[in-house]
């Protein structure tokens, strides 16, 4: 039964004690049947995932852009109609009910066809996209990430779940899975669509073949359904190779022809905070991204690391109030892959700082590292940055890890203003560097690897 059909029977005396326990779900119920249910009229494509799911979402938004559709977007950088993608100032992906259904209204009168959701595992959970009707879901990977909110992996896989259920009871929808078949949980997705189409770099229905990277981003062939494709695009690594494959099959399941997909996948240049190099005339390389879990991670030391010809040095911290089973393995990841680890701030929020820290070095010093030595804690972020900027030498690459995109930092006594991109350039014009245009991507290995995405 349809969502509205269910309120309808309730509304208006059961209403609030039928489902007022409910929490976000009453919220939706009640603000649907307020708003007309704003979703309705939109076609949906839901994208989920541990990592990937902004660069896929603003992929195939691009794409629908490009090939003439009224698209639009909303995601954890940014949303908005078009090539109107207005900044998201949350830290979260899915904003709270109520100003969801003002964006949803707002996609609605500017008669939106299509509306590219990025839809996380709490929102699912706390069922507040409850009253978005999903025509299509995207699944990007599944790796160790939020545990502190769902409990156990299972619950957190199963959360994720929720969105092809969702989309295979919208008999009005296209009933259509997206899936990476080379994550290891792709088969719990397959069987709860009823139309499922699996990608990959190692297997799948759409499989990347003769895969090129480069400092400029990547290319491969691939087939699907029949359509032979030679894909190219601007943003770089194996991830991406994921990321834009994902998009291409949905692509071709909407109907665009193979220019179609082809040229929308090539005209996104850049996602805010994803491998955004800044170049003020610096001899070493510096390179913010939003990597926060353990995967992401791994896949990005594992890009970087061969290319480096001085050493790695990497700036990170990890969430307060969060998963705390990630942070030894983000530390002995940096540990084991970094020669100079530096860790900081990344939202402590009302956690002892020194509780997060002790966590993540107990994996960096298990990897070999020695604080004091090849591996410092620097409480303030700003103050690790300018560190970092002056530790660096000629041929390092140093990456500042977990804020990316986000405009805010949060502490115990609140949310202060921060631009992770704008506090690196102040770093570098302070150590006597002169500012220079922002470059494209650093070099990425020559050779495709496991699934990852961020």
């Amino acid at each position: 039964m349809h969502p509205k059909q269910v309120v309808k029977k309730l509304i208006p005396k059961q209403v609030f004690k039928a489902i007022e326990p409910y929490g976000h779900l009453a919220e939706a119920a009640v603000l649907n049947t307020v708003h007309g249910f704003p979703a309705e009229g939109l076609k949906v494509i839901g994208v989920t995932g541990t990592n990937g799911k902004t660069t896929t979402a603003y992929l195939i938004h691009r794409m629908l852009h490009e090939a003439g559709y009224k698209v639009a977007l909303n995601t954890t950088v940014g949303w908005g109609v078009g090539d109107k993608i207005i900044p998201q100032k949350h830290h979260m992906t899915n904003v709270a009910v109520p100003e969801l259904m003002q964006r949803l209204k707002y996609f609605q009168s500017q008669k939106v066809e299509w509306l590219v959701l990025e839809t996380t595992s709490h929102a699912l959970a706390q069922y507040r996209t409850w009253g978005v009707r999903y025509s299509m879901a995207v699944l990007t990977n599944l790796t160790h990430e939020h545990l502190a909110y769902h409990g156990t992996f299972e619950r957190y896989r199963d959360a994720k779940r929720r969105l092809f259920t969702l989309t295979n009871a919208n008999k009005q929808g296209m009933q259509l899975g997206i899936i990476n078949a080379d994550d290891p949980n792709a088969n719990y997705f397959i069987k709860d669509i009823r139309r499922p189409v699996t990608y990959g770099v190692e297997g799948g229905d759409a499989q990347a073949r003769d895969i090129k990277l480069s400092a400029n981003g990547s290319t491969y062939s691939t087939t699907i359904n029949d359509m032979e494709l030679r894909i190219a695009c601007q943003l770089p690594g194996t991830v991406n190779v994921y990321n834009s494959l994902a998009a291409a099959c949905v692509g071709q399941a909407i109907g665009l022809s193979k220019q179609q997909i082809e040229k929308g996948i090539a005209a996104l240049p850049s996602v805010a905070g994803r491998m955004t190099v800044i170049d003020q005339g610096q001899p070493f390389t510096a390179i913010v991204d939003y990597a926060h879990s353990p995967d992401s991670f791994e896949k990005l030391f594992t890009d970087i690391k061969p290319t480096t010809k001085g050493r790695l040095i990497v700036v990170f911290g990890s969430l307060g109030g969060g998963d705390t089973a990630k942070r030894p393995l983000q530390g002995e990841l940096a540990g084991r892959f970094a020669d100079f680890v530096i860790v900081t701030e990344e939202d402590n929020r009302n956690e002892n700082p020194d509780a997060i820290v002790q966590d993540i070095m107990t994996g960096v010093t298990k990897a070999g590292k020695v604080v004091g030595k090849n591996a410092l804690h620097v409480p303030n972020r700003e103050q690790a940055i300018a560190h970092a900027v002056s530790e660096a030498k000629k041929g390092d690459v140093v990456l500042f890890l977990g804020k990316g995109h986000e405009k805010t930092i949060e502490r115990a006594d609140g949310e202060h203003d921060w631009d992770e991109v704008a506090q690196v350039r102040g770093a570098l014009t302070k150590a006597g560097y002169k500012a220079s245009a922002t470059k494209r991507p650093v070099t990425r290995r020559k050779t495709a690897s496991k699934q990852t995405q961020k």
